[in-house]
């Protein structure tokens, strides 16, 4: 776990040096936050970086995203995230639980206290919520999903339904797994995202 949380840092420190005026984002996630498969500047946090710049906001975006890790996981790295000082947190964390059928009553306990922490520490937090695949069943895909949306409405935060809006179920997309974006993927997550956490920044 320490190993893949220090090269997520690295990478970011050698595509994007900070500087004393930035604004923190942390991107707060799994896999699909890492970039699985991709070149380090093709990962979802690094292309909303470039985003971010070329629209004239000063923000330096934090790749905490560590492959493999549940919801539990991330409430246990909430305070290594507010490390950074971030001003605001994207938290996209689910995907493996959902694939691990994992109780759902904990799910929402886990992803309910990682954004009250982040919260607590004055950190804005925009929630992305994940999807189950349909061979899960009907019943558990709905519960599933309805966590995202009640925990959003709870804590008052902005939320986007699904951090693979556009890209699940597309091979032009996706890697040979079928699971993690390919380049080209990552840049629609930006595009989609873009309009959930362009009303949280500030120039």
């Amino acid at each position: 776990m320490r190993a893949l949380v220090a090269a997520a840092v690295t990478a970011l420190v050698l595509i994007s040096p900070a500087t004393a005026a930035d604004h923190v984002i942390v991107a707060f996630g799994d896999s699909l936050t890492a970039g699985l498969g991709v070149k380090p500047e093709q990962s979802y946090p690094a292309r909303l970086e470039a985003r971010l710049r070329s629209a004239g906001y000063g923000y330096r975006v934090v790749n905490a995203g560590v492959s493999g890790d549940t919801t539990a996981g991330g409430l246990r790295r909430v305070d290594w995230a507010l490390r950074s000082k971030p001003d605001i947190v994207i938290v996209a964390l689910g995907a493996n639980d959902a694939l691990r059928a994992l109780d759902l009553d904990s799910v929402r306990a886990n992803l309910d206290a990682i954004v009250a922490s982040f919260q607590k520490a004055g950190v804005r937090v925009l929630l992305v919520g994940m999807e189950v695949p349909p061979n899960y069943g009907a019943r558990y895909a709905a519960d599933f999903r309805a966590i995202y949306a009640d925990i959003a409405r709870k804590r008052a935060v902005p939320f986007m339904p699904f951090l693979l809006d556009g890209v699940a179920g597309n091979p032009a997309l996706n890697q040979m797994d079928g699971i993690h974006p390919t380049a080209d993927g990552y840049a629609v997550i930006v595009d989609r995202l873009w309009p959930h956490l362009q009303p949280l920044l500030i120039r």
